[in-house]
């Protein structure tokens, strides 16, 4: 490695740091109107307009934007710690904020006229995705007309553009190809099927399309970038050259930090002020076994932000160097993923127990963490068993007949 790589690295290592601080302090600044905005959130069943206002106002949505079109171009790190300081006051929130940023780095992938089209235009535009793919779509000159519905689209209420998984097929209706489309939202419709018990303010609806033509330049094929095969032409951009199974993986956790720093924060304030019911405990302190109880919760928060940050400082570390991990590394970062959401979860369902019944009143911020955290869990990508196999057949040389999203 040359002087000059080594100082280009360390200008990008510190530009990234000082663009999270900036960042989460904000985030922190907000975090009384986030809360305020919980009630209507749910009620609503999408994020309150003002707290949308407040995190676009303070370029929250613009995290993992390129630098060209005046974003953070935020590493997967910066993502982790921006998206967690939101949920400490809402998951809902921070789950939206967190797929609309996930999905401005997918779009930093694209073709560079993908990208104008988006950012060039309004450098605040907000992408909603799903990778699910449809299978209606025709070929025609310069791209594909395109049908079909997406469910669980997590920020589509507040997206100008989807990006859509396409399933391209043979004449024999054998898979030829498939794709993440990117369509104005404006040429798209939204049903209202977002009924949940937890993260219910995300509002992911289903995306409805209707013979939409998406050009050529707007396509980016799935399977070569699962092997970090982008269209976009900065290759200079480190943050654009992150494993993207990882980075689309170890995103959907950063709100599982935050809810799980907010229930045990939420516990030990309380702790003094709670007595134990039908026990001689005045106080929860005083109880062995509620001291045991957080301990336990609290490691267990601690072992998921260490699972989750060493996972980005790969991805990260890797993207700096211009490497594109192995397979074993990419598949461990999978299985990451899954522990994360499991301990964080642990914990709060831990913590609600030492907490006592009081967890489940309405009025108690316990009870939707942990609404929240056990339905975030659930994801699909996220689930731990599935990453648990696909690391083990990595380790064990064994075919991955599971997955091809590694």
């Amino acid at each position: 490695m040359t002087a000059s790589t080594r100082e280009e690295q360390a200008r990008t290592l510190e530009s990234d740091a000082a663009s999270r601080a900036t960042l989460v302090a904000r985030v922190r600044e907000l975090q009384p109107l986030l809360t305020k905005n919980i009630a209507q959130t749910e009620k609503d069943r999408r994020v309150a307009e003002e707290s949308i206002r407040a995190l676009s106002d303070a370029g929250v949505f613009r995290t993992m934007v390129p630098k060209r079109y005046d974003g953070y171009e935020g590493s997967v790190r910066t993502h982790l710690e921006v998206t967690a300081a939101i949920a400490e006051a809402c998951g809902s929130t921070a789950w939206v904020v967190a797929l609309t940023n996930v999905c401005a780095w997918f779009t930093g992938l694209f073709d560079q006229r993908a990208q104008d089209d988006v950012f060039g235009a309004n450098p605040n535009a907000r992408v909603a995705g799903v990778f699910s793919p449809s299978t209606q779509m025709v070929r025609r000159d310069g791209g594909m007309v395109v049908s079909g519905k997406w469910f669980w689209s997590s920020g589509c209420l507040h997206a100008d553009w989807a990006m859509l998984g396409v399933l391209e097929l043979d004449k024999n209706g054998a898979p030829l190809n498939q794709y993440l489309a990117l369509m104005p939202m404006s040429e798209l419709t939204i049903e209202d099927t977002w009924f949940t018990t937890g993260m219910k303010g995300t509002g992911s609806n289903c995306v409805v399309a209707k013979d939409v033509f998406v050009p050529d330049h707007r396509l980016l094929p799935l399977m070569g970038a699962v092997q970090g095969d982008y269209p976009t032409p900065h290759k200079d951009e480190a943050a654009y050259r992150a494993a993207f199974v990882p980075v689309a993986a170890l995103i959907l956790v950063g709100a599982q930090l935050g809810m799980a720093r907010a229930a045990l924060a939420h516990v030990i304030e309380k702790a003094p002020q709670r007595a134990i019911a039908y026990t001689s405990f005045k106080k929860q302190t005083d109880s062995t076994a509620f001291q045991i109880q957080v301990a336990k919760a609290a490691l267990k928060i601690d072992t998921a932000h260490l699972h989750a940050y060493r996972a980005a400082e790969d991805i990260d570390g890797a993207a700096l160097r211009g490497e594109y991990p192995d397979y074993k590394t990419r598949a461990r970062v999978r299985a990451d993923t899954g522990y994360v959401a499991q301990y964080a979860t642990d914990a709060i369902n831990m913590l609600m127990t030492a907490h006592g019944a009081g967890s489940f009143a309405d009025a108690s911020p316990m009870q939707r963490l942990w609404r929240d955290s056990n339905t975030a869990a659930r994801h699909a990508i996220v689930l731990q068993p599935v990453g648990e196999e696909v690391y083990g057949k990595a380790l064990l040389d064994v075919e991955n007949t599971v997955t091809p999203l590694v």
